[in-house]
């Protein structure tokens, strides 16, 4: 057939699958791998050259480098490429002719080869399920599972979307339904596919359309579920919580449960915006709602009150307490030289402006005998002031003590200076 038909290689898309899938390379030419898809779009016989390519690099191969990067190239091709191409992949000559063949007990192939062979036929299995045309990988992928072949776990966060036939269909194929799923993540003619970068944890868009197949329902349900019992026992905490008898461990397990619930709740909003099937859409649906009323709950009066009295952990200071350090402090920035207990500003500042008063009346012209008089009277005065009790009484009470009795010579000073 090859002698009638050429050397597959020598078409320009086969001899771009030759350079990508050389097991020379260190790593994925993901510029070469979108150069191949464009071909397969662009030209009539693309497909066909293509498939023949990747059948000559994968049959018999026993350089697994090469036949890894060719199931590679293969990948991307199905996911950037339009229904021709798919009809041909999907088809029983290819999966079980080619694709099955690798993975035999005969050919030995490591696990890591068996694995992707496997993973695509599912994904392949569960992207093209609904189409009629495309049935080919669906039957022989039941036919596996029937013969006990055990597939990769794969769930709804590891999927990574499909072009499905009908938008294949209505769209023109070309470069638009390319740059539909690409990115400007390079500076290269078609930027790389976010998937492709992180083969291991593709992106899920939300044009992409996911059909849960029954295994991942099944397992979806469970998770629901978890989330489901995570919601009512958050419920019933904030229920019988009565503030001022909380405990530290019941608020701790609650916002552990708060903070559990809401990244749940992001990857159902995700989950809500991807998945075609409706019962599970329905599911994902009264699951958010439920979480929706939950915080609702827990941003109410009462519980908002519980929370701030769980929050605090220390007692507050006493009364007394504080009181005594505002007036220290403030006895200290206002007036460096009076001690707490002994002189108190309020009668102080009486005196000074009692001193300023006076001070001022005795600048008209007066003889020496009065002035002489009014130092004398000053003086007395300045000996009364410490022991001055609190305002308004002006009587002048016993002497507190020796060591007060060093502040009358500032009111002196201060009576000189003026």
């Amino acid at each position: 057939m090859e002698f009638l038909l050429g050397n597959p290689y020598s078409t320009p898309v086969g001899h771009c699958i030759e350079r990508a899938t050389d097991g020379s390379l260190q790593s994925e030419d993901w510029t070469l791998n979108m150069e191949i898809c464009d071909i397969i779009n662009g030209t009539e016989d693309g497909p066909k050259d293509a498939i023949r390519a990747v059948k000559k690099r994968l049959n018999g191969n026993r350089n697994y480098r090469e036949v890894m990067l060719a199931l590679t190239v293969l990948e991307t091709c199905v996911k950037n490429c339009g229904h021709r191409f798919h009809v041909l992949v999907t088809s029983r000559d290819f999966v079980d002719g080619v694709l099955v063949k690798i993975i035999s007990p005969k050919n030995n192939p490591p696990t890591i080869v068996q694995d992707k062979v496997l993973a695509l036929i599912q994904a392949w299995a569960d992207a093209f399920r609904s189409s009629p045309d495309l049935t080919g990988v669906v039957q022989i992928y039941e036919e596996l599972k029937r013969k006990g072949i055990e597939f990769p776990m794969s769930d709804l966060e590891t999927l990574s979307p499909i072009h499905t036939p009908q938008r294949a269909a209505s769209a023109p194929e070309g470069d638009s339904t390319l740059h539909k799923y690409s990115t400007p993540a390079q500076p290269t003619p078609h930027a790389v596919p976010p998937a492709y970068t992180s083969p291991q944890v593709p992106n899920i868009h939300a044009s992409g359309s996911i059909n849960p197949t029954p295994e991942q329902i099944c397992r979806l349900r469970s998770e629901l579920d978890v989330v489901r019992g995570n919601t009512k026992v958050m419920s019933e905490m904030l229920t019988e919580m009565v503030p001022g008898q909380e405990d530290a461990s019941d608020y701790e397990l609650l916002q552990e449960l708060n903070r559990t619930c809401r990244a749940m709740q992001q990857r159902i909003v995700e989950l809500i915006s991807c998945v075609s099937n409706e019962a599970v859409t329905e599911e994902l649906l009264h699951v958010n709602d439920d979480l929706n009323n939950i915080f609702l709950h827990m941003g109410s009066d009462s519980v908002s009150s519980t929370l701030s009295s769980l929050s605090s952990c220390k007692p507050p200071a006493t009364q007394d307490d504080f009181d005594v350090f505002a007036q220290t402090r403030t006895g200290a920035m206002s007036e460096p030289l009076a001690c707490s207990g002994f002189v108190e500003s309020t009668p102080k500042c009486d005196i000074v402006c009692l001193f300023q008063q006076k001070g001022d009346e005795g600048e008209e012209g007066v003889t020496s005998e009065e002035f002489d008089k009014f130092l004398e009277e000053r003086a007395k005065a300045a000996e009364m002031a410490p022991s001055l009790p609190s305002p308004p009484s002006d009587e002048p009470g016993a002497p507190q003590g020796t060591p007060n009795r060093k502040n009358p010579d500032r009111p002196g000073d201060t009576l000189f200076a003026m």
